[in-house]
């Protein structure tokens, strides 16, 4: 037995004691106004008897009356938390007890879990809602100038330069089309954790040497000084998973960067942790926005221009991937200074 099982048992038993003296103490005042009101006088000793039993009949009818309220009140509680499951499995998770029971740790400890139970699923069926609010959204968008421009190709009477500035937008929008696909695949397999996971070791700073060259198209169309200071670094990590984090930074530093802005990548150990920083001279993120922007979808107002267009899906996939080998990322950005993201890895 508990210590605590033991303390609650004494103090069970010191209460019903007191109880009983508290009755026997006023069947004793209470019983001799009784004899004289109908002029009875019996011995002293038949008195004590008589005291002590009508105590012992008060503090029972006490008992009971306490033990009855209490399981009123429980039978309450029970109807509600009846209840409040009935609604939550017929999709209803707008439920909230705020019922309490100190005196029943278990009991208490079931009505709160079902309290919490109701406002997650609430906040998971809010989440769905606006995912497939999102979803529907950024293909809708896609898909309504697919068909206005390909409508548009049917009028014989425009020239061949508009015509296939039309192709190229429909060919664009397609691309989008097909990426958005593409990364909502990914973050489902992602958050069922289906996607295959195979670590391995390997040189991390050749795989963003190799991949700050495979953009090199993209950054020096832009005349971006791009620079990289890598220390030589062996980690065990997904490299196929991990060339998508690189991939979604770098470019991102890219699209957000002005021409002949700076971009600088590096990578280096820190204490028992490997840290890479992305850092550009981009349009940079408000403070309102940072909190954000790893959220599915999300986009700050300073992406919204039709140059740089995406699905808002790559941050969120390059946290979840960073998550599944145990690191961290966060940013550090102002308006119009640009912004350093900063993945931090186990070694």
């Amino acid at each position: 037995m508990k210590i605590n099982d033991v303390i609650q048992t004494v103090v069970s038993i010191v209460l019903l004691l007191a109880l009983f003296a508290v009755c026997c103490l006023a069947s004793f005042f209470a019983m001799p106004l009784f004899y004289a009101s109908i002029g009875l006088h019996p011995p002293d000793v038949l008195v004590q008897v008589i005291n002590s039993l009508m105590g012992l009949l008060l503090a029972i009818v006490i008992i009971t009356l306490l033990r009855f309220n209490h399981m009123a009140q429980y039978k309450k509680a029970f109807n509600s938390v009846l209840q409040a499951t009935e609604k939550i499995a017929k999709g209803d998770f707008d439920v909230a007890m705020n019922l309490r029971f100190q005196d029943d740790e278990q009991f208490d400890k079931l009505v709160k879990n079902v309290d919490t139970m109701a406002l997650e699923l609430n906040r998971m069926e809010k989440m769905r809602q606006e995912f497939i609010s999102n979803v529907s959204h950024e293909i809708q968008s896609p898909l309504t100038s697919i068909r206005g421009f390909a409508q548009a190709l049917r009028n014989k009477q425009i020239n061949l330069e508009e015509r296939l500035h039309y192709l190229s937008i429909i060919e664009t929008e397609s691309r989008r089309l097909s990426k958005l696909s593409d990364n909502l695949l990914k973050l489902a397999s992602l958050e069922a954790a289906t996607i295959p996971f195979d670590p391995q070791d390997y040189r991390l700073d050749k795989q963003l040497k190799s991949l700050i060259l495979s953009c090199e198209p993209q950054w020096q169309n832009k005349q971006i000084d791009m620079e990289a200071s890598l220390e030589e670094i062996t980690i065990k990590a997904d490299e196929d998973l991990m060339s998508q984090v690189w991939i979604n930074l770098i470019g991102n530093s890219i699209k957000f960067t002005p021409k002949g802005g700076q971009i600088r990548v590096a990578l280096q150990h820190r204490g028992n942790k490997v840290e890479c920083q992305i850092t550009d001279t981009g349009i940079g993120i408000k403070e309102d926005d940072q909190i954000h922007i790893f959220e599915r979808f999300y986009k700050s107002d300073m992406s919204r221009d039709r140059s740089n267009k995406g699905s808002g899906l790559g941050l969120s996939i390059t946290q979840k991937i960073v998550a599944m080998h145990n690191g961290s990322i966060r940013v550090q950005s102002a308006l119009e200074k640009g912004a350093t993201f900063i993945v931090s890895l186990p070694k």
